[in-house]
């Protein structure tokens, strides 16, 4: 049986007016919402977008439309800053990115084609903003992103736009060939060259972990967590001894390691 549904189009106006409405009232009589600005709500607003994305990969689906609340909540409070010092408010906001949705997608709204190739659609989008003035494929890459996912965000740009390699055999090639730059930087003690050797070899990994449809940061976080727990297998191995860490050798903690490998995931 299909769940029922508590909205209907038309009717999001309401809730949607309810919730400004809540903000306007919380920004004249909170201390803590009238003090708050667009730079202090940033690193909140990074904060809501993790937990979202912790909640979509445990399919917490309870915790995912909470999370999606809170990040509404913030485009709200954004809308009524800016609206504060005249530069646009929430109806501008959510009039600008249908405006755009319908500009970008022709093959839906104009009719005059048809596209029925996800990847064509998103080079069409990609073609789109150029004719709207961007200078580059890549204008739309935000500087503050992280790095690993700024890497990942323009390789699937230029994908786009046919800079891409053709074979996975190639993608793999390319990281073998800046291990060993990498390699070849270590062995001449050169430091500054190290540290560009190893971006370049970050760079075509996160290429082949996205050319294998992957997310990295998802690859690197299941990693972390691999690590954590069979480390905290050694730290158990460790206190149940009775001994200090500093008794134990690399090779000694390394065995323990091994064991920690054969435990079930």
């Amino acid at each position: 049986m299909s769940r029922k549904k508590l909205y209907q189009p038309g009717n999001y106006a309401q809730t949607i007016e309810r919730l400004a409405t809540i903000v306007e009232e919380l920004r004249v009589s909170c201390p803590w919402d009238r003090k708050q600005t667009f730079e202090s709500l940033l690193p909140q607003s990074k904060e809501e977008l993790y937990e979202l994305q912790d909640a979509v990969l445990l399919k917490d689906w309870q915790n995912v439309k909470e999370e999606l609340g809170d990040l509404l909540l913030h485009i709200l409070f954004y809308s009524k800053l800016a609206q504060e010092i005249d530069a646009f408010d929430f109806g501008e906001v959510v009039e600008g990115v249908a405006n755009k949705l319908v500009r970008r997608h022709p093959h839906v709204y104009e009719f005059s084609e048809e596209i029925s190739n996800p990847e064509e659609v998103k080079k069409r989008w990609e073609t789109i903003k150029k004719k709207e003035g961007k200078k580059s494929i890549l204008s739309g890459v935000p500087a503050s992103t992280p790095a690993m996912e700024k890497a990942y965000i323009i390789q699937n740009k230029v994908k786009h736009v046919g800079f891409e390699f053709d074979h996975l055999a190639q993608v793999v090639d390319k990281c073998k060939e800046e291990l060993a730059e990498v390699e070849e930087a270590l062995s001449l003690n050169d430091e500054q060259k190290v540290e560009e050797e190893l971006g370049d070899l970050l760079f075509s990994v996160v290429n082949l972990i996205r050319y294998k449809n992957l997310d990295p940061q998802r690859c690197l976080e299941q990693t972390n967590q691999k690590f954590q727990k069979r480390f905290q297998f050694i730290e158990q191995h460790v206190q149940a001894s009775g001994k200090e860490w500093e008794n134990f050798n690399l090779e000694e903690l390394d065995a323990i390691w091994k064991e920690a490998k054969k435990e079930p995931k």
